[in-house]
């Protein structure tokens, strides 16, 4: 009876082979065998309590046999009894050293046990006992993975798939292994060979979108997301890189309902609540962005960009104190973090702290936020001083508004008696050189070519504040008007424009990737400036002729849009264009920049979060004197900045305040 019991075991006829089991110890109680075996075949059902009884029965009438102990500990394994696995996995080999498979669960036991050197020794011995055990292989390889040895658990892996050509883990874990490497192709070739075999498993469906959406195949791997949460709607890692796939695509609302959900499966993931700030953040909810940074911080204390990112919202909200905290905390957890370190730098100059804030302005090279590659010029950079001998190379960076922006310390270059070369955008050659006619201005300059230049040393741009500007009473030296628009081409577009009346131009909207949503404004709420009447509207928003045209008609807004003035081809007819203005009203663009650079009147729409360079709670700027500043008083409020520059503005229309001069004022050089 015995006998036959076996065979339906092995053929895999458990019920039958349950009922033989029964029968035999219905006769014999103690018999050990059976009890072990029937103590086997209810951990292949899932009965693990039953199976640790019944096996835990038969070692108390037989402690000799290794396969009770290591079939014990399988079953308390499942338990997750891990202490108790690993002594009775330990009792099998006392009695057994060469049992491979005892000594491998003992090696998976270890590994749940974070005990890594223990396990790989113990997948080593498995191994040397039998070489083709492939589950050794592919348990190796994922301590090996672990360890960071992603070529040895490649090859780990590799042997497991020789050994059994369809072995799901094997092929899954390779693909882990490639993925780890950053050889995405491979790692999303392996896991579509590990669907073939199971199509159930969602684990797989969920690292094949991890490999696609690190190939920014964005759709794909949404696609594989949904199919892994189909197959497991509890699996909260997928929730997770789902919304990470959504916010990649700027769906944030959806991203934010994909974190959520991840986090109501699974309330202790930092991870989630983090990337959960950053998407509410990117939003405007500042308030819950900052909860879910916090929330982050209290699962991990340690969690250096959660600190950072809590002190770019609390930045936002204009607690500069407490920003400037959150990111010295970040540091302080992680120094060699050169993002949170030009993030102080901008939190500093915001809050008017120039002597610090410059001089950590410099470490913008090392942050993956500042979009301008170093120049490796051979000549020492330039410390301010008079050079003895050969000539200043000063380089543009950032965009067209920094560029100009920072032209305004030229002059404060020009006056240590340097021979200054300036290389800036070729859009601003044109204008720079007419406004500096001591500079030579030149646009491509090459460390290879700079040679031919007779440069003793260099700077880029950004760093001259660091020189010229480390209080706020250092900017009285600068000049205003900086720029020189041409003259002709600005008293030719007055003449064509005015008709009598005062010319005030407009710009709304930027492209800006970062920050451009924060800092437009739709045309039509700008409606009540324009009912005031009285002034001619230039429009001085680039973008296409057409789309503008659509924008103005659909807003009913009288904007003038001269198709003879492309922004993006010629500046310096731009500058001229903005010079004929008696007013310019504009968000916070390149406009902006150039016409305070030019001396214009300027009315400058600020959004609540405002950047650095308009420091806080200001209604002036050190870096433009004409400019006025009207700042949204909470996130989103563009009614009442419309409001306070209508004041403005009719004050400026209808009691007298007299219009700017119309010829440029030359400035000593």
């Amino acid at each position: 009876m015995a006998a036959q019991g076996l065979a339906h075991h092995q053929r895999g006829q458990l019920a039958e082979a349950e009922a033989l089991y029964r029968k035999i110890l219905a006769l014999d109680p103690n018999h050990a065998d059976t009890l072990h075996l029937l103590g086997v075949l209810a951990h292949q059902v899932g009965r693990n309590g039953v199976a640790v009884e019944m096996i835990g029965r038969a070692i108390e009438i037989n402690k000799r046999p290794a396969a009770y102990h290591s079939n014990l500990g399988t079953a308390l394994q499942a338990l997750d009894r891990l202490d108790e696995a690993a002594e009775s996995y330990q009792r099998a080999l006392d009695r057994d050293p060469q049992l491979a498979q005892a000594r491998m669960n003992l090696g998976v036991v270890r590994q749940a046990q974070g005990d890594l050197v223990a396990a790989e020794a113990c997948f080593r011995r498995a191994l040397a006992l039998c070489p083709d055990l492939a589950e050794a292989h592919v348990n190796l390889g994922c301590i090996l993975q672990a360890q960071g040895k992603l070529e040895q658990a490649a090859a780990s892996h590799e042997r497991a798939l020789e050994l059994r050509p369809e072995f799901l883990e094997a092929r899954f874990n390779l693909g882990n292994t490639r993925q780890a490497q950053g050889r995405l192709d491979e790692a999303v070739a392996h896991y579509e060979r590990a669907i073939a075999l199971q199509p159930q498993k969602a684990e797989v469906y969920g690292n094949l979108g991890n490999a696609l959406q690190a190939q920014h195949r964005l759709d794909e791997a949404v696609a594989s997301y949904q199919r892994a949460l189909e197959l497991k709607p509890n699996y909260a890692e997928a929730c997770y890189n789902l919304g990470n796939a959504r916010q990649a695509q700027s769906k944030l609302e959806e991203a934010v309902a994909c974190f959520q959900s991840a986090l109501e499966l699974k309330p202790d993931l930092p991870q989630a609540h983090y990337n959960l700030g950053n998407t509410l953040h990117t939003l405007d909810r500042l308030d819950e962005a900052a909860a879910s940074f916090t929330r982050a911080l209290g699962l991990d204390p340690r969690y250096a960009h959660a600190h950072y990112n809590l002190g770019c919202v609390l930045r936002e909200q204009g607690c500069l104190a407490e920003s400037l905290s959150c990111i010295a905390k970040a540091l302080e957890v992680k120094p060699d973090y050169p993002q949170a370190q030009f993030g102080l730098a901008l939190t500093q100059l915001q809050a008017g702290d120039f002597d610090h804030g410059w001089s950590n302005y410099e470490s913008r090279w090392r942050s993956t936020d500042h979009d301008t590659p170093w120049r490796p010029y051979p000549q020492p950079l330039w410390d301010g001083k008079k050079l003895e001998q050969g000539r200043l190379l000063l380089w543009g960076e950032q965009g067209i508004g920094d560029e100009i922006q920072f032209a305004g310390l030229l002059p404060d270059a020009l006056r240590t008696g340097n021979r200054i070369v300036l290389d800036c955008d070729a859009r601003l050659k044109p204008l720079l050189a007419r406004s500096f006619p001591k500079i030579e201005v030149v646009r491509g300059l090459t460390p290879a070519t700079s040679e031919e230049l007779d440069l003793a040393a260099h700077l880029p741009v950004g760093s001259l504040p660091a020189l010229f500007r480390s209080t706020e009473a250092a900017f009285a030296t600068g000049l205003s008007p900086y720029l020189l628009a041409d003259p002709a081409q600005t008293e030719g577009f007055r003449a064509q424009y005015s008709a009598g009346r005062p010319l005030v131009g407009l710009a709304w909207s930027t492209k800006n990737q970062k920050s451009g949503r924060k800092r437009s404004i739709s045309l039509d709420l700008l409606a009540p400036l324009f009912a005031l009447g009285g002034a001619r509207w230039v429009s001085l928003q680039y973008g296409a002729f057409d789309e503008l045209e659509e924008q103005t008609a659909t807003a009913h807004a009288p904007l003038l849009i001269d198709r003879g003035v492309d922004q993006f081809a010629d500046i310096d007819r731009f500058a001229a264009q903005i010079a004929a203005m008696d007013l310019v009203v504009t968000i916070d663009n390149s406009t902006a920049h150039l016409a305070g650079a030019l001396g214009r009147p300027v009315f400058l729409l600020l959004p609540h979060a405002a950047d650095w360079r308009w420091m806080q709670s200001r209604s002036e700027s050190p870096w433009y004197p004409t400019l006025r500043l009207f700042r949204q008083p909470t996130p989103g409020d563009w009614a009442s900045v419309v409001q306070n520059v209508r004041a403005a503005l009719a004050e400026r229309l209808y009691l007298g305040s007299s219009h700017p001069a119309l010829t440029e004022t030359p400035c000593s050089r």
